[in-house]
């Protein structure tokens, strides 16, 4: 089974591309690590208790307050998550203390829930996954990934405008800490390339346009990544347990290996500087 990493920053249109993906022609399942990042800061979850154990005593408004016509949860109130955003979200030093912390409760409960959804999409047949990770490559999880799509936009005004139409709520300031916050989406871009585009290993969807323009760069995509990761040989992985276990160490390896390279390379480029 091909994992296909997908990311991008805050308002590249990497949601988009997940909503085509997980549609007809391509209706591939998708891993959403968003969504399961909400499920496992559940009221009552061990996240959840760890979160309010260090972010209660000084974010008075860290919980939603109880509804009046609604019974109180005996596990406690959700998350009130603009809150929490507010804590982490940011360039400071302090807030990025407080997003460590944060990932560091949240990273690992995440990471579980990925690797059950993984075992059980392939013991179901699927020829590809998408691992849908904002935090892609800073998370490491990209080590997993036969292949990685990042969806960018060359011109960072377009990002910032999108995102403060989506949440018209967001200051330019906070809309600004943000997209900082998810890192450079140049770098991302920078590091799928190294991974290999004329393999397919690292992939870049543009998303300067329209809908319609978008779109026409996923089928694209698509049908770069098809070619070099066939639907048979997914059948074949799935029939041949040891071939699969040798194609997915295989694949860890040669990504660690890539992942060695790229360190090696920023750090000749920064000792230059």
């Amino acid at each position: 089974m091909l994992i296909i990493g997908l990311t991008g920053s805050i308002a590249t249109g990497k949601s988009t591309v997940s909503s085509f993906l997980s549609s007809p022609p391509y209706s591939i399942p998708i891993i959403d690590t968003d969504l399961l990042a909400r499920q496992v800061v559940e009221p009552g979850t061990p996240s959840y208790k760890a979160i309010v154990d260090y972010f209660g005593p000084n974010t008075p408004d860290l919980l939603l307050p109880p509804k009046p016509d609604q019974p109180n949860d005996p596990h406690g109130q959700p998350l009130n998550r603009p809150a929490l955003g507010r804590r982490v979200f940011g360039t400071t030093e302090e807030r990025k203390r407080d997003r460590l912390v944060l990932n560091k409760i949240v990273h690992p409960a995440v990471r579980w829930e990925v690797y059950k959804a993984l075992v059980y999409y392939f013991l179901r047949g699927h020829w590809a996954v998408v691992l849908d990770v904002p935090l892609l490559f800073e998370s490491g999880m990209d080590l997993l990934c036969g292949t990685v799509v990042v969806v960018g936009v060359r011109d960072a005004a377009v990002q910032m405008a999108r995102l403060r139409a989506r949440d018209p709520h967001l200051s330019v300031e906070e809309a600004q800490g943000r997209v900082s916050s998810q890192g450079d989406v140049r770098g991302k871009v920078e590091k799928a390339e190294f991974r290999g585009t004329e393999t397919a290993r690292g992939v870049i969807v543009w998303n300067d346009g329209d809908k319609s323009d978008l779109e026409r760069e996923v089928q694209k995509a698509m049908g770069s990544i098809q070619t070099t990761s066939p639907r048979w040989w997914a059948w074949v992985l799935l029939l041949a347990p040891p071939v699969g276990v040798g194609v997915a160490a295989w694949n860890l390896a040669l990504n660690f290996m890539q992942q060695k390279r790229w360190d090696r390379k920023a750090k000749e480029e920064k000792a230059k500087l």
